[in-house]
């Protein structure tokens, strides 16, 4: 694989579709004239280029590629005698970075502190509330809201349970108060006013959402009072318009942290405050006055909104395009195919953010940067620095020197004793071997909304235990009308999480950060229409960071095609990966994509479509566009090292448990320095 860093990557325009000139472009700048590059393209054009250089933050000790204790950290051990893995043995690695930055605009002055403007409270609402009480004391305002925080730290006066009604938490002080300081949010940001309803207006309906919020050991820390409004009566072309806002993929969150740990910088994490209300709308929105907070003097009254509030449709829109203007102003560069990730250069050092709604996930090689960025991102916007990523969106992220561990223990003890599974017996595998399911139509049918229920349980717990990704994708094809065979199955699955609750990824530091891929296919292994399933896997250096296993759209009549149909997906996910990269800096070509079979391999390198493979549908055949223009190579590998056997079947327990450490899968006790 070859693979080089090109600072220009970092600052091209964005762009939203593949294009033969975006993939294969390779040019490096080096200052020189046209012809002076392209001669040195020329000279070079057998040579793998560097990476972007270590952090001074970084372990001073060079990353060893050729480890003998990577197997032991669960890094997959390749081939060594298959020729791309020598190639990538050989890799220099080169410092493309000028030592000072020539572009003026983007340099950040670390030294200078940014101006944070203090944010007070305005209003003093109270239930019913008379004009003459409206306005407070900012002051003790403040004092209030941090007595209570801390209070609330502590377990003191909260209400361990949610109030059914708006009548019963309004005889709750603790509920009250919580209200009081999301009121206080809206009046804060500005966020609505009063005025007379309109005639010939839908006025929107609003009511209270109260969650008692929790921390990582599920004790009650607060209360949470959430002022939304009834979107459902809205209508689309009068209210609101568009309604999408991109959201980051799960695959670009381990890219993310695999970036990390490859440059060993830490990862931060921040919440905003009652995100949605910082958002500008653009259309006028009227809503009911909150209630049990009616104005006495005003009932008829509504609010007019002038931002955005939870509940609206197009609020999330809002709030992203709010986020996202500001960062580009800010000099913040966006993805070319991932909206939410933004990213700026100083010098030889690279911050990067990943926002996903309202938490914001970032890190930088130099750690004043990441400062930096907290401070300006406070002088916007109210922030809840929580520090250290710990956790985000379920997954539990543990940091240090060594790498970042990713697992999802609590939210396994949950499931097992939400299900009342926590006392059952343990499994060494997810799926007993040879064990096929069918649609069981005499068998004894089970309770489908818990069965749907777990089975949602295990796909969500799938975003860091790919273990398990075959065994619950094939339990959830019977979903429509579940037997007791497919309850026990599921069950199977729970039985082998209790023994390996926290069982979870492993990224080793400093190691390196090539692209590769495995593909596999189990021919006509579903029961129910004969489909053949694929399965796939890509790692960054030896760590996992996308993972499928899914029955194939069309019904494969040999081995050969299944295996095909099952590489040309694995291919459309590297090539998104390739993309992705490039917002890191990184242009990789000739990705080395390992396949078992070599009927398959034969197939893909054909240029001429053969009348037996005629009637394989159009939108596969790119594999072999791609593998033409030299984008991936299609590579054999022996069935006993085909790490994607385990998203396509069902194995014993000692070919699981090697492919487990072939994936970088660890228990925490397990990781040594």
């Amino acid at each position: 694989m070859n693979i080089e860093i090109d600072l220009d990557l970092l600052f091209e325009q964005p762009k939203t579709a593949y294009s033969s000139e975006f993939l294969t472009s390779t040019t490096i700048p080096t200052g020189n004239s046209d012809a002076e590059t392209s001669q040195s393209n020329q000279e070079n054009a057998g040579q793998v280029e560097g990476e972007l250089p270590n952090s001074s933050l970084n372990t001073p000790n060079p990353p060893v590629q050729n480890d003998p204790s990577a197997s032991s950290l669960g890094e997959p051990s390749l081939p060594h005698s298959h020729p791309i893995i020598q190639k990538d043995i050989s890799d220099n690695n080169l410092n493309l970075f000028p030592t000072e930055s020539t572009d003026q605009d983007e340099q950040w002055d670390i030294e200078t502190p940014i101006e944070i403007p203090e944010k007070t409270r305005l209003n003093k609402w109270t239930r019913n509330h008379p004009a003459e009480q409206i306005i407070g004391d900012p002051n003790s305002g403040i004092q209030t809201r941090a007595a209570t925080s801390n209070e609330c730290l502590y377990g003191a006066f909260l209400s361990m349970t949610e109030p059914k009604t708006i009548h019963s938490a309004l005889k709750d002080p603790d509920w009250v108060k919580a209200m009081q300081d999301e009121l206080a949010e809206f009046e804060r940001n500005q966020v609505w006013d009063l005025v007379p309803t309109p005639p010939d207006v839908t006025v929107v309906g609003s009511r209270w959402v109260f969650r008692n919020k929790t921390d990582d050991q599920g004790i009650v820390c607060r209360n949470k009072a959430r002022l939304v409004v009834k979107g459902y009566s809205q209508q689309e072309g009068i209210d609101y318009d568009e309604t999408y806002a991109p959201v980051a993929r799960l695959e670009a969150i381990r890219i993310f942290l695999a970036y990390a740990a490859h440059k060993n910088f830490k990862v931060y994490q921040m919440d905003v405050k009652c995100a949605f209300l910082h958002g500008e709308i653009d259309r006028d929105v009227y809503i009911q006055q909150p209630p049990g907070f009616e104005d006495p003097q005003f009932p008829n009254h509504s609010f007019k909104l002038q931002k955005a509030v939870y509940g609206l449709k197009q609020a999330p829109r809002a709030w992203y395009s709010t986020l996202s203007t500001f960062l580009e102003e800010s000099g913040f560069k966006r993805g070319s195919i991932d909206q939410t990730l933004f990213r700026k250069i100083f010098n030889k050092h690279l911050l990067i953010v990943q926002i996903y709604v309202d938490d914001i996930i970032f890190g930088s090689t130099d750690e004043s940067l990441s400062i930096k960025f907290a401070d300006l991102m406070k002088s916007k916007f109210e922030m809840s620095m929580i520090g250290e990523m710990t956790t985000f969106l379920g997954l539990q992220v543990k940091q240090s020197s060594d790498g970042i561990f990713i697992n999802q223990e609590n939210y396994v003890k949950n499931l097992l004793t939400r299900f009342s599974l926590d006392k059952s017996n343990t499994a060494k595998t997810p799926m007993s071997l040879g064990y096929k399911l069918d649609a069981d139509l005499n068998g004894k049918p089970v309770d489908q909304k818990k069965y749907r229920g777990m089975i949602g349980s295990l796909l969500y717990l799938t975003a860091s235990r790919p273990d398990i990704m075959f065994s619950t994708c094939v339990c959830a094809r019977y979903q429509a009308n579940p037997m007791e065979s497919h309850a026990i199955a599921v069950k199977r699955i729970f039985k082998y999480l209790k023994g390996t609750p926290s069982l979870g990824l492993w990224y080793p530091a400093n190691s390196d950060f090539q692209l590769n891929a495995f593909t596999d296919s189990d021919y006509g292994g579903c029961r129910l229409d004969r489909k053949s399933t694929s399965g796939s896997c890509q790692f960054l250096g030896g760590r996992l960071v996308s993972w499928t296993s899914k029955k194939q759209s069309c019904v494969s009549t040999s081995t050969a095609e299944a295996e095909y149909v099952a590489a040309a997906s694995c291919c459309s996910q590297v090539m998104w990966m390739q993309t992705q990269l490039r917002d890191y800096g990184y242009k990789v070509s000739q990705i080395p994509i390992f396949c078992d079979s070599t009927s398959a391999i034969a197939i893909s390198h054909n240029p001429v479509h053969h009348s037996m493979t005629k009637h394989i549908d159009i939108r596969y055949h790119f594999l072999k566009d791609n593998i033409q223009k030299g984008h991936i190579e299609l590579h054999f590998i022996n069935t006993e090292d085909q790490i994607a056997d385990v998203f396509t079947k069902a194995l014993d327990e000692t070919k699981f448990q090697y492919f487990l450490g072939r994936l970088g899968m660890l228990n925490p006790d397990n990781i040594h320095p």
